[in-house]
């Protein structure tokens, strides 16, 4: 598993929520679980400092990590969309992104293309992206970020034909390919659920396993905001796999949670106050996970 994508992971699910900043001893002993090593906690932690999504500070001789306000922003996209069980019901329109933008900016509409796919936008046709779902904020975010307001246009319309809405959502995503995909998630974790659960119920299973099992299933399941857009209900398809699969990940993960933050908080400690907790915050009674 590559280094800097379990550090957001990390980030994500615990360290912004205990204060939002680590001690990289923390942080190297937390990674050792996985495999990982002190030079490439190191070089991923400044990759990503250089990138804008933490920043750093000392105190003494102690270095701390902590997300900028755009990684924050980020994870707390990423947390409604991974504990959320239920889709938002459809408004009936179509919000359509249509953009020109220059070759001397390529680099601008490459970054662009990642964040609409993130987002949840599939491809109508060349340089026209489409989704169902309310993403009027995000979208504006986007144009203000880039500063593109002169090479794009934005609508919001309804589909009136001379096809179904499921068309449209044929031609811009490949459903087939993503059930596929949360089918293998099923058949592994199904497994993997059973077998951790009765580990933990019968005391087999020490903190330290269920901090890397936890860890390593959000991980996985993150990996569904980068293909799955959320579309409605209205517009999926028979026998959709993908709440099924959440059902899971949330029956795994709520089993999971309790020792699993036990022991990130003993690391933790060593190197940070443990005041910084929020207290407000429960991960193993997560409130989007119960809805």
């Amino acid at each position: 598993m590559n280094t800097r994508s379990m550090i957001f992971t990390l980030y994500g699910d615990y360290i912004r929520h205990y204060g939002n900043k680590i001690w990289i001893g923390s942080l190297i002993k937390l990674l050792r679980e996985f495999g990982h090593n002190d030079q490439a906690v190191r070089a991923a932690i400044s990759r990503m400092n250089k990138q804008g999504w933490v920043q750093s500070e000392k105190q003494g001789n102690k270095s701390y990590y902590s997300l900028t306000e755009r990684g924050l922003k980020r994870m707390e996209e990423a947390a409604q969309r991974i504990f959320k069980l239920q889709t938002e019901k459809w408004d009936g329109q179509w919000r359509i992104l249509m953009y020109t933008i220059p070759e001397e900016i390529r680099n601008v509409r490459d970054e662009l293309r990642k964040e609409l796919v993130w987002s949840g936008f599939g491809t109508l046709s060349n340089s026209c992206w489409i989704s169902p779902n309310n993403l009027d904020k995000q979208v504006y975010d986007l144009i203000d970020k880039y500063d593109i307001k002169q090479y794009v246009d934005f609508f919001i319309a309804r589909y009136d034909g001379p096809n179904e809405d499921q068309r449209i959502i044929g031609k811009s995503w490949d459903l087939q390919e993503i059930n596929d995909r949360y089918a293998e998630f099923i058949s592994e974790y199904s497994q993997k659920f059973i077998i951790d659960k009765n580990k933990i119920e019968k005391g087999e299973m020490t903190e330290a396993q269920c901090f890397v099992e936890r860890t390593k299933l959000v991980h996985e399941y993150r990996k569904f905001l980068f293909v799955d857009p959320g579309l409605p209900e209205e517009l999926l398809p028979d026998k959709w796999l993908g709440a099924h699969a959440a059902s899971l990940f949330s029956n795994y993960y709520k089993v999971l949670a309790k020792p699993a933050s036990q022991f990130f908080e003993e690391v933790y400690q060593e190197g940070n106050e443990m005041t910084n907790k929020d207290q407000s915050y429960n991960m193993f009674d997560h409130p989007l996970i119960l809805d």
